[in-house]
């Protein structure tokens, strides 16, 4: 069995592994998390602690599924608001979880109303022995200006209230982001000069994922109504990993330290967030579906990755992939991939020809005595379109030309990519 160093320091604080719960249902009292310990994850941000004048009152139903024709789970949406247990409840139970795992890392997720509530959650979690302290900035359910993703979106509030929590304690402090917003950027540097250490992101997206047709209402429906609440999941992926490379690509931000959230399932996700800049991993949406067990995925495909790329401390890992993320006006345009068709794989079914044809430039037409598409190399612009959609992985990357008058050589074009699995790395100018 592989054994790889997957052990992470963050914010002077020590995880075994990055992977954490994430502040949300799935960390919501001293059972489950004990649980999620025993499984082996590294790290927990117990779901949010608000102040005692804050109830709690939660709706039923609560989530929702967005589901793709068979892909269930393409995103899920949730409701649910912050803890719901007393307030001493829950920092018994950290305390507690601290005692029995004082090797494991505990944060504490906190959300004040007024500077006051933010000064006294911090002097609360820190005596119930948090290693570090989350602020939640973003929460989609809050309707008040001064809770929830509203805050994250105001520069100035996001500083009073890390200066105020800094006020109340000195352990590490982690602002929440939200997506909610067009650059992070500004909230971000007002959050340093409050006094923020590093930074979690994304929470999730505000969304409305169905509407029931007849009845004419959002989902879940609550007797009728529904509300606009928070999207997390595959789907949120892209939109995070945006923001974590925004954030690191910054000027003077390249080094900001990040616990990375949104659409974490599979350890290729965890990769793909550790090359883009996050040091430590939260999930929520995958544990929901499949439990802690997921751990053992997680931290197994990590070390075989990290063996496949003769990588022997994760922590070598974080950022790589950064300065390959570039304007778009940087890109090189001086070439163009046309694809290959395999036609051993090809089963005819037309779907390369009807999207080439409806939605792209073209260069496949149809052959009704032979049900199968022609290609003409004149009209095609390379844009692989008739790769993504080939059901069967018949069309693969091809000869690679230069430009008309552009000066380069082909066969040092990388164009291969390992991540599309129906992609394949190809020797530059084969025949098609």
């Amino acid at each position: 069995m592989i054994k790889k160093d997957l052990s992470v320091d963050f914010l002077g604080v020590h995880f075994e592994n990055p992977f954490c719960l994430s502040s949300s249902p799935v960390g919501n009292c001293y059972e489950m998390c004990k649980n999620a310990y025993d499984a082996g994850w590294g790290g927990i941000v117990y779901k949010t602690l608000s102040p005692t004048h804050f109830k709690i009152d939660e709706v039923s139903p609560r989530f929702d599924e967005l589901t793709k024709e068979d892909t269930p789970f393409v995103a899920f949406k949730n409701m649910e608001q912050l803890s719901e247990h007393p307030l001493d409840q829950d920092l018994a139970d950290m305390r507690r979880l601290k005692e029995e795992y004082p090797n494991k890392v505990l944060i504490a997720s906190i959300m004040g109303e007024t500077p006051e509530d933010w000064t006294n959650l911090a002097k609360l979690v820190t005596e119930a022995g948090a290693d570090m302290i989350e602020l939640n900035f973003s929460c989609p359910q809050m309707t008040s200006h001064t809770m929830g993703s509203d805050v994250g979106t105001n520069p100035e509030l996001c500083k009073s209230n890390c200066e105020a929590v800094k006020r109340g304690t000195s352990l590490p402090v982690l602002a929440k982001m939200t997506p909610n917003i067009t650059t992070m950027v500004p909230v971000v540097k007002a959050c340093l000069e409050g006094g923020a250490d590093g930074f979690s992101s994304i929470n999730t997206v505000k969304s409305i994922t169905d509407v029931d047709l007849k009845k004419k209402v959002g989902l879940p429906n609550i007797d009728g109504k529904s509300s606009v609440s928070g999207l997390s999941g595959k789907a949120v992926k892209p939109i995070a990993l945006r923001f974590l490379q925004q954030l690191r690509s910054a000027s003077g931000l390249e080094q900001l330290p990040i616990s990375g959230i949104g659409g974490i399932e599979t350890w290729e996700d965890a990769a793909e967030f550790i090359l883009l800049g996050a040091t430590t991993l939260q999930v929520t949406t995958a544990i929901m579906q499949y439990g802690y067990r997921i751990i053992d995925d997680l931290t197994n495909g990590l070390m075989h990755y990290m063996e496949e790329q003769h990588v022997d401390h994760l922590q070598d890992l974080v950022g790589l992939a950064n300065k390959n993320i570039v304007p778009t006006n940087q890109l090189d345009r001086n070439y163009k991939v046309y694809p290959k068709i395999d036609w051993d794989k090809c089963i005819g079914c037309g779907r390369c020809f009807v999207s080439c044809q409806d939605g792209a430039h073209q260069a496949l037409t149809w052959d009704d005595d032979k049900r199968l598409p022609v290609f003409d190399k004149s009209k095609c612009v390379g844009c692989q379109l008739c790769a993504l959609v080939c059901p069967v992985g018949a069309i693969k990357l091809g000869v690679v030309e230069m430009k008309p008058g552009r000066e380069g050589n082909p066969d040092e074009i990388d164009v291969g990519s390992q991540r599309l699995h129906r992609y394949h790395p190809v020797q530059a100018n084969q025949e098609n």
